[in-house]
Parts: C-alpha cells; sequence; structure tokens
C-alpha cells in the first residue's frame, strides 16, 4: 500500500484534472473534468469535487496524506483564494477552505506557473539547479522562481510572474493594466496577432495559430519568422531582467509557444547575449521544459510535499 501519495489538482480554464501521485513523481491514477467556466462558481467548484470524489473512489486514498493545488491565477496562497481571468464564477474563491472541508486533509495552492516550477525543478530540466526561472508560454506568459535550491512562491503565491514585467514602456496597452508587458508580445496570440497584421497570411486551413505562424517562420516566411523574432526578444529581456536581480542561471521554457522549437529558442537565445551583459549572468542557459502536459498535476503534488534543496522529500 502507497503510504505518502498527494491529491493533485491542475486547474485552468478548460480543464480541471487531478491525480494521485507519489514521492518518486509516478502519477498512479488520473480524473479530469471539463471546467464550466462560463457558469457560476459553485457549478466550478462541482466539477472539482467530481475529480476528487473520482480520486477518493480509488483504494489508494487512506495512503493521501495532502492536497496539492495549481490553479490559474491570480491566486493568493496566503488567503486561500483563486481569481482566475477565465474563470469569471471565481473572484476572491475561497477553494482552499472548500478543498479541506471535501477532503479533511491539508491544502497548499500555488499559482500555474510556479506549480510549472515546482514540476521542473523536481524532474524536468531544472533538476540539480538551485537558481532558476521557468516560464509557461502559452495564452499567456506566467512563471515560478526556485531560489537557493528551494520554490520560491512568495506570499501570495504569484512570484516569479515574468509575464507582466515590462519591456517595452511606450508599448500596447496590456489587460492587466501596464504597458507593453512581455505577454503582450510574446503569448501566443500576441505572436499570431502581430503576424497578422504585418500581411502574413494563413494557409488553405485557415488556421491563425502561432502554431501555424511557427511553421510559416520554418518554411522561410519573413512576416512570421519576425514576429517569432520580436518574442524572442521580449522574453530575453524579461528573463535577463530577472537573472540580474536574483542571478538565475538557467530559463526552462513550457506551454505551447515552446513546442515551436528552435524558431522561438535560436532568436531567443541570441537576444539573450544582448541583454543579459554583466558578469555574473553572461553564462545563464535556456532550455525547454521536459513534463510537458503533465507539468501542473506534478508541480501541485511537489508544491505539497516539502522538499529539502537536494530535492528530497523533508521529514520536517
Amino acid at each position: 500500500m502507497h503510504s505518502d501519495l498527494v491529491a493533485a489538482l491542475d486547474i485552468g480554464g478548460t480543464k480541471i484534472a487531478g491525480a494521485l501521485v507519489d514521492g518518486a513523481g509516478g502519477i498512479l491514477l488520473r480524473a479530469r473534468r471539463p471546467t464550466p467556466a462560463r457558469e457560476d462558481g459553485e457549478t466550478v467548484m462541482g466539477a472539482v469535487e467530481e475529480v476528487l470524489a473520482e480520486l477518493a473512489a480509488s483504494p489508494l486514498w487512506p495512503g493521501v496524506r495532502a492536497v496539492g493545488i495549481g490553479s490559474a491565477g491570480p491566486v493568493d496562497a496566503s488567503a486561500g483564494t483563486v481569481s482566475p481571468v477565465n474563470v469569471p464564477g471565481w473572484r476572491g474563491y475561497p477553494l482552499v477552505e472548500r478543498v479541506r472541508r471535501a477532503t479533511g486533509l491539508p491544502v497548499d495552492l500555488v499559482g500555474d506557473g510556479v506549480a510549472m516550477t515546482a514540476a521542473e525543478h523536481w524532474l524536468g530540466a531544472a533538476r540539480g539547479h538551485d537558481n532558476a526561472l521557468c516560464m509557461v508560454v502559452s495564452t499567456g506568459v506566467g512563471g515560478g522562481l526556485v531560489l537557493g535550491g528551494r520554490l520560491h512562491p512568495g506570499p501570495t503565491g504569484n512570484a516569479g510572474h515574468i509575464g507582466h514585467i515590462s519591456v517595452d514602456l511606450d508599448g500596447d496597452p496590456c489587460p492587466c493594466g501596464a504597458r507593453g508587458c512581455v505577454e503582450r508580445i510574446a503569448s501566443g496570440p500576441n505572436i499570431a496577432r502581430r503576424a497578422l497584421d504585418n500581411g502574413w497570411r494563413p494557409g488553405p486551413d485557415g488556421d491563425t495559430t502561432a502554431a501555424a505562424v511557427a511553421a510559416s517562420a520554418r518554411a522561410g516566411d519573413p512576416v512570421a519568422a519576425a514576429s517569432y523574432e520580436r518574442a524572442a526578444r521580449a522574453l530575453a529581456a524579461g528573463i535577463a531582467a530577472t537573472a540580474t536581480l536574483v542571478e538565475i542561471d538557467i530559463a526552462v521554457i513550457g506551454g505551447g509557444v515552446a513546442g515551436a522549437g528552435e524558431v522561438l529558442f535560436a532568436p531567443l537565445r541570441r537576444a539573450l547575449r544582448d541583454y543579459a551583459t554583466l558578469s555574473f549572468v553572461r553564462r545563464l542557459t535556456v532550455a525547454p521544459a521536459l513534463t510537458g502536459t503533465d507539468a501542473g498535476l506534478l508541480g501541485a503534488a511537489a508544491a505539497a510535499t516539502p522538499r529539502d534543496p537536494a530535492g528530497a522529500t523533508s521529514t520536517a
């Protein structure tokens, strides 16, 4: 019988995923429901409870010691609340208390970028690095930090949210209220928007996603390539600023936009040479994430399992 399991929840605008995760990062059981994102808050919570009930029906459940939640944000881990932008029924929603009430277990909450960071530090590209920035570049741009060998979520669980560092002081307004944010330039929808605005046209299938722009860039389309070049420079500026502030030595990038491969990573590495210029950040490296679509679940589990700087489970 497994006796040190974590129930992990990965909550986003399209799906609520759950899993039972062991101390080695093995996923022993999965459950999933679509997120009723346009419904009221109690309907959304009902879907969460269905996922938890499916996990709790397993004979493995008695071995579960805690629940870890990685949620789309903003989150406030200190208050135990969530306010996901794409789930309007949840505004200051007391998710931690509701999950604690449903399970009777300790509950840890982090933002989805921090969850991905925890996963990559535990089992992915940031493993063995004491100081790292991990990023999700997709519909939005999120991130998290590892400092001194430990996950650093910050007081509210949002530390490392690189997507809302401004890298263009006179840039386009961002939905967050600032201007020229990394997210406004480097997210998938904004890569596609910029390409379309500058004359790129999709193929016969009409696909206007960032993935389609990347395919055109690989085929030699200069407008598509320029849109990714602009995104790469924004990411490089944000990464270099973070490295200068807290002395990270690796930036790990996951999410759908990272699927563009060298269309993104080649100009990103070039741009880093222009922005990461001080002696203590010149050795900064960039790597693609390794934990894939399970990053949210693995990171939620890791966030609920205290670890020492070497990565071992803490008994404290």
